[in-house]
């Protein structure tokens, strides 16, 4: 039996945060620190050291001996470079344990080693990590031991963003001032701040850690190239929600007492549809620290499986013919009082400006739909989006029966009169207590769904960071808000005013509205007559972050600058490019050294036992076929394998950028495909002792 504890004592244990701070600060640090956090006020480095030096004396108390400045760069992942406490050693032979407010506001790791898109040449090394104090330090306890970890921004020596974390700085400060401005226009005059509020939900799949290292494509790449299907996949949903396996259950308890000690707030933890996939799931947050924290939830699935013989694989499509995992993203606005601006109360139809708010959002996703595609893609979700598991890679908005008929009736009539009742749940059974019905059902297929009183984006990829999601989630309703008050503010009569917008944002953006069936290929032609993009892949999408109507948005609300956007563009370009080449190598790897060797071994076997049995006079046609047919499947794999190999030497002589990018997407993908289909069916033939490594019912049913 584990130990038992209680959550109350450790959650926050190792984070200096409010509470901490109150204690160990002087008043007046503490309130000019809290007048930073809360209204941006600049930090004199007098008040930095005080703050640095209370920092590392709890940090030391926590058993901390370095300190880092937590970032995430451009790939994808956070990055840390370690400094111990050590200043230089005193006459007695003793050191001197410090670090000082400067240590603590600015780092300097190298800038020219992390992809900065040509924003910054190779030789021009000078970057910047600037301590984002709205998101606390925490203690992490691993192997290295103890380290203070400080949640830093990113930037190049000329003040562009290299990172994830500014953007989605920016990008908060433009959603609060333009909410602000709204809600000023509905007489509000107490609240002073709005934030994105965000709850990312983490799907996950958990091998074991043996079986994992006998396949080169799940070290190299993160999932299989290579696997037939076991007799059984899904198909029975008898892995959802159901009984958690004790080996996984004693991963999510050590999970959830990692996260709970660093403040992170795991709440909800099942069996997801596929077999070896689970879900985790925080309470939400203020956006930058639900990313830091998404960051530290992959961080820590990835740490604790390995500790219990395990690996966590968070690549959005590990396993052919089976689920893929994503990360739906919930995301609301929540001002500093308390009150959600997508809170439609229980008579929507009379709130006005709620539908304010909905009427700008629709405004907001209809209008940027292929910047919304775009920030959820990546080489891993191009295997998911669309594949009748997943949202489709059409843009839509599932809005529900009730709001949807507020909408209706505003459309026809300019004016909503009332709103459609959840009324009681008949189970049938008189036992059961009545249960109180939504007047909404949900909608598992559409990608940005209104559930209750925030909208959940399920397009993310398990993976990916969650910022650059709600970095254009932010900035486009940022942009919808702004366009919508400078109507009002000029109105002569508001309540008209407000009136006239709403129909005209639900009438002019009904199109981006859509209850049904988002898997059918009815929605995809109904989709098309409507005008809605359908971008299908990665580097179809990349082209929405340079169009003029992005630059000019993010320009205006000063989230990116143009160099910034096409600066990433290419950084996409580059990675889906590298991505796809270390597959289609490890492919060719794999096909070269394991299954034609493996095969060639196995037909031979074949063919002895044919001359062995002719010999004894027996009939051979069985054996002779299944030698025939393995040879034909070996001869296939071989012309796949050669001709694969001949578009990767071509992709190498391209220069990096779109047109190579593209080359890899539509010429090296079908190849892949094209090597995968013929050993797939080996598998299926060859002795299970003669194949080289853990097939897929190894690995995802003996976890």
């Amino acid at each position: 039996m584990s130990e038992a504890f209680n959550v109350a004592d450790i959650f926050g244990k190792d984070v200096f945060n409010d509470s901490v701070m109150q204690e160990r600060l002087p008043k007046k640090v503490y309130r000019d620190l809290k007048k930073t956090i809360e209204e941006g006020k600049e930090l004199d480095l007098a008040t930095a050291d005080v703050i640095a030096h209370e920092m590392k004396e709890w940090a030391i108390e926590k058993g901390a001996t370095h300190y880092t400045h937590w970032f995430q760069p451009l790939t994808g992942v956070t990055a840390e470079k370690h400094d111990s406490f050590i200043s230089a050693p005193l006459l007695n032979g003793k050191v001197l344990m410090s670090f000082s407010g400067k240590e603590l506001i600015k780092g300097e790791p190298d800038a020219s080693s992390f992809p900065s898109g040509g924003l910054r040449a190779t030789f021009e090394a000078r970057g910047y990590t600037a301590w984002d104090c709205t998101s606390p330090a925490f203690v992490r306890h691993d192997a290295a031991g103890a380290t203070l970890c400080i949640p830093t921004a990113f930037c190049s020596y000329t003040g562009e963003a290299l990172d994830q974390k500014t953007p989605l700085l920016r990008s908060m400060e433009a959603i609060n001032e333009q909410s602000i401005r709204l809600l000023r226009l509905f007489g509000n005059t107490t609240s002073k701040k709005v934030t994105p509020s965000v709850g990312p939900e983490q799907e996950y799949f958990l091998v074991d850690a043996e079986k994992f290292f006998q396949r080169k494509d799940l070290i190299y790449t993160g999932r299989t190239l290579f696997g037939a299907m076991p007799p059984k996949g899904q198909e029975l949903d008898d892995h959802y929600f159901g009984t958690i396996r004790q080996r996984i259950a004693g991963f999510m308890k050590n999970v959830n007492e990692e996260l709970w000690k660093v403040g992170v707030t795991a709440k909800t933890q099942h069996n997801e549809v596929a077999p070896a996939q689970h879900e985790l799931a925080p309470i939400y947050a203020e956006a930058n620290v639900a990313v830091d924290h998404n960051h530290l939830v992959m961080q820590t699935l990835k740490r604790v499986a390995c500790q219990h013989g395990m690996k966590c694989l968070l690549h959005e499509k590990p396993f052919a013919g089976v689920n893929g995992s994503g990360k739906h993203n919930n995301w609301s606005l929540t001002t500093d009082d308390g009150k959600n601006l997508l809170d439609p109360g229980k008579t929507p139809h009379e709130n006005i400006q709620f539908l304010l708010v909905l009427t700008c959002i629709l405004k907001a996703v209809d209008r940027h739909a292929d910047l919304l595609r775009e920030s959820a893609a990546d080489p891993g979700n191009d295997h998911r989006l669309g594949a009748n598991e997943a949202p489709p890679a059409i843009i839509s908005i599932f809005l529900g029966e009730q709001l949807e008929d507020v909408m209706e009736q505003l459309i026809v009539t300019g004016e909503a009169t009332h709103s459609i009742k959840g009324g009681r749940l008949e189970t049938g059974v008189r036992t059961l207590p009545e249960l109180a019905k939504d007047a909404t059902d949900r909608n598992r297929t559409s990608p940005f769904a209104f559930t209750g009183n925030k909208f959940e984006f399920r397009m993310v990829g398990s993976r990916d960071s969650i910022a650059g999601p709600n970095v254009v989630l932010n900035t486009i309703v940022a942009e919808a808000f702004a366009e919508a008050c400078d109507v009002l503010e000029s109105a002569d009569d508001f309540s008209l005013a407000v009136h006239d917008l709403i129909k005209k944002y639900a009438a002019e953006h009904q199109r981006i509205v859509f209850n049904g069936n988002g898997y059918s290929d009815e929605w995809v032609k109904e989709a098309e007559k409507r005008g809605l993009p359908n971008i299908k892949s990665m580097v179809e999408a990349i082209p929405a972050l340079t169009t003029e109507k992005a630059v000019a948005m993010f320009e205006k609300f000063k989230v990116f600058t143009k160099a910034e956007l096409e600066s990433r563009a290419e950084i996409k370009y580059e990675n889906y490019a590298k991505a796809i080449n270390i597959e289609a190598r490890t492919m060719i790897d794999m096909a070269s050294k394991q299954f034609i060797p493996a095969v060639i071994k196995y037909t031979k076997s074949l063919a002895d036992t044919v001359i062995a049995v002719k010999t004894a006079g027996a009939d051979t046609s069985v054996q002779s076929e299944a030698l025939e047919e393995v040879s034909k499947l070996l001869a296939e794999t071989k012309k796949a394998n050669v001709k694969l190999s001949e578009l990767v030497g071509q992709a190498a002589a391209m220069e990096e950028g779109e047109a190579k990018a593209r080359f890899y997407h539509f010429d090296v993908v079908p190849a892949m495909e094209a090597l995968r289909a013929p050993v797939d069916k080996l598998e299926m033939i060859v002795d299970k002792e003669a194949w080289p490594m853990p097939s897929y019912g190894d690995l995802i049913f003996e976890v």
